[in-house]
C-alpha cells in the first residue's frame, strides 16, 4: 500500500509547495554559505570568550525561530509545528552529541585554540552522513508503511542503549586507541606527536605526516555515524516531509560549535540527560509503531503532532529540573568533592 494512502490529511505537505526544487536550491546554498562562514570564522586558531560563543549561539538558535514564523506565514501551522517539534527533538539528541565529543576533545587532549575547528569539521561530517540517512529513509518510506516500524524498532533499541548507559553512570570516556578508523589512519599515514595550529597534514623529515588534529576530525567522524542511525529516524517520527527533516537536522547542527564553548561546563551538570532522551527516543517510537498501525487498522489511535511537541518538553525540563536538584543535593551532602569546573585552556 503507498505511504500516501494512510498517512492521516494533517501530515500530506504537497511536494510542490515544502520541499520545492527551488527551496532545496536556496536552502543549501544558505547552509553552504553560514558553513564557509564558520570556517572563515575558524581559519585563524584562537580561544573562544563566552562572549563570542553567546553571540553566536544566539544568531544561530535565532535562525529556526525566524524560518519557524516563515513557514507559519508561507505554509501554515502543520509544518511549522512539525519542523519545530522536530528542532526541539534534533537539538536535544545533539547536546549528547556534543557531550560525546567534549569527552573526544578531552581524550586527545586538544588545544582549546582548536577546538571549535573540530568541532566544523564533526559538523560538516554530521550533515552530510544525516543528508545519506535522510534519502534513505525518504526512500524507504515511500516503498511501504513499513518503513514506519522498522524507524519504530530502531529507536526502541536506540532508547534501551542509552537508557543502560545512563543507568551504568553516564557515557564513558572513549578509548580512541582502540578505534578502528583511528588505527587505520595510524597504519596508513605516520602522525607527528604534536598538534601543528588547525592543519591536518604537514611534511615532516621529507614525507606528509598526519597531524593529530586529524585523527581526532576522523574518531568525530565515526561518533557522526552512530548519532545519525538515532537522529534520522526520530524526526521522521515527527514529520515525513524530507525537507523538513533536512531543516531540522541542519539548524539543530549549525549552532553546535558555539554551544560548547557555552555549554562545556553545564553539560557535566545535566546528570539526567541520557534518562530524558531515551524517554523521548522510546516515546517517538511508539509514535511511529502507532501511525504505521493506523494505516493497516484505522481504529488504533495516532498520537498528533502538538501533543509529541508538549511531551518532549516536558520531558526536558524535567530532567533538567531533577538534574540541577540532584548536583544541589550532593553539593550540600559533599561541598568538596562537586566542583564541577571547565578545564582550563591549554596553550
Amino acid at each position: 500500500m503507498p505511504a500516501s494512502a494512510v498517512v492521516p490529511a494533517s501530515h500530506v505537505v504537497p511536494a510542490e509547495t515544502v520541499g520545492s526544487a527551488g527551496l532545496w536550491a536556496v536552502s543549501l546554498a544558505v547552509l553552504v554559505g553560514l558553513l564557509v562562514a564558520d570556517f572563515a570564522v575558524t581559519r585563524r586558531p584562537h580561544e573562544v570568550s563566552m562572549r563570542e560563543a553567546a553571540g553566536w549561539s544566539v544568531f544561530y538558535l535565532a535562525l529556526p525561530v525566524l524560518f519557524a514564523f516563515w513557514l507559519w506565514m508561507d505554509y501554515g501551522s502543520g509544518p511549522a509545528l512539525e519542523f519545530t517539534t522536530g528542532f526541539v527533538v534534533e537539538k536535544s539528541l545533539s547536546v549528547d552529541n556534543l557531550f560525546v565529543f567534549m569527552l573526544l576533545l578531552s581524550a586527545f587532549a586538544v588545544p582549546w585554540s582548536v577546538r571549535q575547528r573540530v568541532l566544523l569539521y564533526g559538523i560538516v561530517g554530521a550533515l552530510l552522513l544525516r543528508g545519506v540517512f535522510i534519502a534513505a529513509g525518504a526512500a524507504m518510506l515511500a516503498a511501504g508503511t513499513w518503513a514506519f516500524l522498522v524507524f519504530g524498532v530502531i529507536l526502541f533499541v536506540s532508547a534501551v542503549k542509552v537508557l543502560h548507559q545512563a543507568l551504568a553512570g553516564g557515557v564513558d570516556e572513549p578509548d580512541v586507541a582502540r578505534m578502528r578508523a583511528v588505527r587505520l589512519l595510524r597504519r596508513l599515514m605516520p602522525v607527528t606527536d604534536q598538534y601543528r595550529g588547525a592543519q591536518l597534514s604537514v611534511r615532516e623529515n621529507g614525507r606528509r605526516a598526519l597531524t593529530p588534529l586529524a585523527v581526532v576530525v576522523v574518531a568525530v567522524f565515526a561518533t557522526d555515524m552512530v548519532f545519525a542511525v538515532d537522529s534520522v529516524p526520530a524526526v521522521y517520527g515527527i514529520t515525513e516531509d524530507p525537507y523538513l527533516v533536512f531543516a531540522t537536522n541542519a539548524f539543530a547542527l549549525l549552532g553546535l560549535r558555539a554551544l560548547y564553548f557555552v555549554l562545556h561546563a553545564a553539560l557535566a551538570k545535566l546528570v539526567h540527560l541520557n534518562h530524558g532522551l531515551a524517554i523521548i527516543l522510546a516515546f517517538i517510537g511508539v509514535k511511529l509503531v502507532l501511525h504505521w498501525a493506523h494505516g493497516i487498522w484505522p481504529a488504533v489511535p495516532e498520537i498528533p503532532t502538538p501533543a509529541s511537541l508538549a511531551v518532549i518538553v516536558t520531558i526536558l525540563a524535567a530532567v533538567t529540573f531533577t538534574s540541577l536538584r540532584t548536583r544541589r543535593r550532593a553539593a550540600v551532602q559533599h561541598p568538596a568533592g562537586l566542583d564541577v569546573q571547565a578545564p582550563a585552556p591549554q596553550d
